[in-house]
């Protein structure tokens, strides 16, 4: 496996690049708008391919660099679905797993330091984000955060894993990389109460500045969306009205980009053909499947996602490989279900079909 973890010294925010073998699919772990340079040069060095960018919360002291990133490589963003963000490709719950070649990332939700706040857990280590650092904790006191509930995360969630489990946070500010779940437990000051009111009290007692970039991190941190205008498909995007009076269409091919969870999830439309995001430029390519059925000059395809994002990109990416008779629905299936739109659930095992 390669590892990187990565330090923007201004914010002190260590940010993680996971990746299952080397000229292979790679993930990132709560990147620093300034740093998006490097970590593209990494990733250019390494031969590694970017397909996932989350956040673990909204951050306050820092400009999130997974906007950029899905800019520059089309990655697919993942966030909590509690973030309050305008765009992201991908919402996870409590239970969920982030995957991708080689690497599969269990879904922590951990609210406490603000309400949209995970981890994510990974065989011995778990990414802590701000919930838990090393000898430390998050504070509570902005973004909805509530010290009860980040007792509760914290010692309901993360001291459950073993002792051995490594931690990796996502600050540090004394210089310290790397912790252990039994270390915190033994050592971490705050960790060393009785409940969670005296754990609130030590939270609710304490002083603390607001970070310095908060006034604009924050707003920024929330406004990560792309526009329609700038891929240049405003045009080609189709509300849900219109999308639905295609089912049934035999000229209409409903593709489906989402992950197989998402799929068992939150249900599929009638007649859709499943094609994750990241096996799409396979597929557009001569000889892919999709780049066959455009063949016939009647057919439509029209994308969807979770929320928009990716099939906007596959949009980009389709009509720049020449199949120019694509659409995307707006606002992907969240739209869908709330307009009223048909809608199968799969089980776990058609879903993959």
């Amino acid at each position: 496996m390669i590892f990187r973890q990565l330090l923007d010294s201004v914010s002190c925010t260590y940010t993680y690049l996971l990746a299952g073998r080397p000229g292979g699919e790679a993930l990132i772990i709560d990147p620093v708008i300034e740093k998006v340079d490097r970590y593209l040069e990494l990733l250019k060095e390494l031969d590694l391919t970017l397909v996932k960018a989350i956040d673990t919360h909204v951050h306050a002291d820092h400009i999130t660099g997974i906007g950029a990133l899905r800019d520059a490589t089309h990655c697919v963003t993942v966030m909590g679905k509690e973030s309050k963000v305008d765009m992201v490709s991908m919402r996870v719950d409590d239970g969920d797993k982030v995957e991708i070649e080689n690497i599969s990332l269990d879904v922590m939700y951990t609210p406490g330091h603000t309400d949209d706040s995970y981890c994510f857990a990974m065989k011995d280590q778990v990414f802590t984000g701000d919930t838990l650092l090393i000898r430390g904790t998050g504070r509570t006191d902005f973004q909805n955060g509530d010290p009860r509930a980040a007792y509760d995360s914290l010692f309901n969630k993360l001291l459950t894993l073993p002792d051995e489990t490594l931690v990796y946070p996502g600050h540090d500010y004394k210089g310290d990389t790397v912790s252990t779940i039994g270390e915190e437990k033994a050592f971490n000051p705050r960790l060393q109460v009785a409940s969670a009111e005296e754990y609130a009290d030590i939270m609710d007692s304490l002083i603390l500045p607001d970070p310095t970039k908060m006034d604009v991190a924050v707003p920024a941190n929330l406004a990560i969306g792309f526009s329609g205008n700038a891929l240049d498909i405003q045009e080609h995007t189709i509300p849900t009205d219109r999308a639905i009076e295609r089912v049934g269409n035999s000229e209409t091919l409903f593709i489906d980009l989402r992950e197989e969870s998402e799929r068992v999830r939150d249900g599929i439309i009638p007649g859709s053909v499943h094609m994750p995001y990241q096996h799409l430029r396979q597929n557009i390519e001569p000889g892919g499947l999709l780049a066959a059925i455009a063949a016939n000059p009647d057919q439509e395809f029209l994308l969807y996602c979770a929320y928009g994002e990716r099939s906007a990109l596959a949009y980009s990416e389709m009509h720049e490989a020449g199949l120019v008779n694509t659409c995307h629905l707006a606002g992907g299936i969240d739209a869908w279900i709330k307009a009223g739109g048909p809608v199968e659930h799969p089980t776990e095992r058609t879903a993959q079909g």
